[in-house]
């Protein structure tokens, strides 16, 4: 028998095997990546998820009325320029950070460029209650929806920038975001376990600071605690690994407003 026609008759058979026997069958791999949502008390979850008990609906409608409030030199609002955010503003917050007019920006970059551009009015300081207020507003259009962040030939060296930050060791610890985060995910830390730190839910209303914080506070909380020097808010440094971190959770779901012990 020659190979041609062994072939031949060997394909069926493959076929046959491969489709009948699913244990044969290529099963996509599983997605294990995880919230820290999901490593919340069930009380802690439940103030999040019932808008009478998640303290961060206060944040959400001061957001409202500033969507809503004319300012600066050219006395416009938000909605002047954007219309209704429960339509305009979908989806945005998954985009971020992103590059405008060539430079990196945050969400909350964005929102204190429009103020200057557009509004002629005064940026607002970074964890101000103004800020985290139309921010976490802003985000809350986009809740349930996927982040979207993506590679592209304009990213492309701020995320690679970004990752560097994740897996560089810093401080007098010296030790990296990636060794708790990823390393030892799931694992214990003075008695509670270590999240893979994915951004899902910011700004978030953490209990221990009683109020409402961004990212890239909590970012400087971590290099604080490795007694690491901290980027600056609103710094090219933060923005990059922020990508890093957003891009990281690419394809989860946007929790804003969130709740975290």
């Amino acid at each position: 028998m020659n190979l041609l026609v062994f072939c031949c008759r060997l394909l069926p058979i493959l076929v046959i095997l491969f489709g009948v026997n699913s244990s044969f069958a290529l099963e996509p791999a599983k997605d294990t990546r995880q919230s820290s949502y999901q490593l919340m008390t069930p009380e802690n979850q439940a103030m999040q998820d019932d808008p009478n008990l998640n303290p961060a609906l206060f944040w959400v409608m001061d957001g409202h009325s500033l969507w809503k409030e004319k300012a600066g030199k050219k006395n416009v609002s938000c909605a002047s320029c954007h219309g209704d955010s429960a339509q305009k503003m979908v989806g945005v917050a998954t985009q971020f950070p992103k590059v405008q007019k060539g430079k990196l920006q945050t969400l909350e970059g964005q929102i204190n460029q429009c103020r200057t551009s557009q509004q002629e009015a005064p940026e607002f300081a970074y964890e101000s209650k103004e800020l985290l207020a139309l921010t976490t507003y802003v985000a809350t259009q986009s809740k349930g929806l996927p982040i979207a962040i993506q590679e592209t030939p304009q990213n492309k060296k701020d995320l690679q920038q970004g990752r560097q930050f994740f897996n560089e060791r810093m401080g007098q610890l010296n030790l990296s975001c990636a060794q708790c985060h990823q390393d030892r995910a799931g694992l214990k830390l003075g008695g509670s376990l270590i999240p893979q730190g994915h951004p899902t839910a910011y700004p978030i209303y953490r209990i221990e600071w009683q109020t409402m914080g961004s990212l890239q506070r909590r970012l400087r909380n971590c290099m604080s605690g490795v007694r690491a020097k901290q980027f600056e808010y609103g710094s090219k440094e933060m923005a990059q690994l922020e990508l890093f971190l957003m891009w990281r959770a690419r394809g989860m779901p946007l929790e804003t407003p969130g709740v975290r012990p």
